[in-house]
């Protein structure tokens, strides 16, 4: 019995190391060629649509100049944008920040949230935006963000050319990447999230998740839609699988680029991920139900993706570790020990590769310390995530059980942030 339960715990790891080096392929051959068509793409971007970016805030005193300096910059018809900042029941001087920025720039505007919705959560404060904005294309940004001066050009762009995409998705870089171990981390699974997951699966099945910062979409899909859900945690993941159940696809296209600060302590990782894993986990859990009753195949693939990564895989990794350490002590009559040693060096070296060839598509990424880092990443950082998804698993439960509304799960900045990025 030991032995079938270890043998199936190793299946369901390798089925998830296999399928990732699958997309890994797929994400280089996205990022060989994501860049062909723009100079015919360029060529539509002669009347562009009216554009709504929404930034939510709560509390963002720290980092809100910076976000808003990279806005006033941003290449776009000012004429046909307006830079919404959501100040959302803030303590802090971030809604006086925002009114300096209003002042100076006609476009930038704070809007003050209010009773029902006011303190209600991310989902709540875009809700209230997109209620009060008249753009054709709505772009969210998180309020420690900083795009690139051409970020939004970019989203609009990958809209324009694909009338079957809902929304655009760009990519995210680490800002503050070589501030902790934690960050360097963080750094790496970033880079591998966006060139493996999203430009796999973009290039592969032609699905790409709505991150929280960093896309646009179009109006007439989110009144469509009624909008984010106020009970998700990861409203992103939920309006990804509305959005393809509506018939729609969502393009990623890595050349509209924003630079983000990352959690620098445990603490705040810790509370970070367990927000986002909930998420995921609620949409799991409330899109299942829906399974045979929902229309797009491609969303029912990728709904199971996130079912197998958030329950199968971490259920197998769980299984085999405890099988293993349990042997150890008892006789349980486990016989495979030789055989999970060679598997589990063949999955090291795996997770080895796969992670360096993706590093190497961001240059700057591609050395000696991250090589170690890799290694290091391997036996800490990937271990915590096992943990941690179990936690969230039974925090998302008790949630459901007992009807918990949804609030500000805010991220903590840390030191001011520089402008990179904001320039280029």
């Amino acid at each position: 019995m030991a032995n079938t339960l270890f043998f199936i715990s190793l299946f369901l790891i390798w089925v998830m190391l296999l399928y990732h080096m699958f997309l890994m392929e797929g994400g280089y051959l996205h990022f060989r060629s994501f860049e062909k068509p723009i100079d015919q793409w360029s060529k539509r971007m002669r009347n562009v649509p009216s554009v709504s970016v929404f930034i939510p805030a709560h509390n963002e005193a720290l980092v809100i100049e910076q976000t808003l300096r990279a806005m006033s910059r941003l290449y776009y018809p000012k004429d046909k944008l307006e830079v919404i900042v959501i100040n959302d029941n803030s303590s802090d001087d971030t809604g006086v920040i925002a009114s300096k920025y209003a002042e100076k720039f006609p476009f930038i505007r704070v809007m003050e949230t209010v009773e029902p919705n006011k303190g209600k959560g991310k989902s709540s404060a875009l809700n209230a935006a997109l209620a009060d904005s008249a753009g054709e294309i709505v772009v969210v940004y998180d309020a420690d963000n900083t795009p690139e001066r051409m970020a939004v050009w970019y989203l609009v762009m990958g809209l324009i050319n694909d009338p079957k995409a809902a929304a655009t998705v760009g990519k995210f870089r680490v800002i503050n990447a070589a501030e902790t171990w934690l960050t360097r981390f963080i750094n790496i699974e970033t880079i591998c999230f966006q060139w493996m997951a999203q430009g796999g699966r973009w290039k592969w099945f032609k699905v790409a998740t709505i991150p929280g910062t960093n896309f646009a979409i179009r109006r007439s899909i989110l009144e469509q839609l009624g909008g984010w859900d106020v009970k998700a945690l990861a409203e992103d993941t939920e309006l990804t699988i509305r959005v393809y159940n509506l018939g729609y696809h969502i393009h990623f296209f890595p050349k509209a680029i924003t630079w983000e600060q990352e959690p620098e302590t445990l603490k705040v990782w810790w509370k970070q991920r367990t927000r986002w894993a909930r998420g995921n986990q609620y949409v799991v859990l409330k899109f299942l139900s829906q399974f045979f009753t929902l229309k797009r195949k491609s969303i029912i693939f990728d709904l199971f993706y996130f079912f197998f990564t958030y329950f199968l895989f971490f259920f197998g990794v769980i299984l085999s570790n405890a099988l293993f350490i349990i042997n150890l002590f008892y006789d349980i009559g486990l016989t495979v020990g030789d055989i999970a040693l060679v598997l589990w060096v063949l999955a090291f070296l795996l997770f080895l590769g796969e992670v360096m060839i993706t590093l190497s598509i961001e240059k700057t990424e591609m050395n000696r310390k991250n090589f170690f880092y890799v290694i290091l990443m391997y036996f800490t950082y990937s271990q915590m995530w096992i943990v941690l998804v179990v936690w969230s698993l039974l925090l998302e439960i008790k949630r459901m059980l007992t009807g918990q509304e949804v609030q500000w799960y805010k991220t903590e900045r840390f030191s001011k942030q520089s402008d990179k990025g904001a320039d280029k």
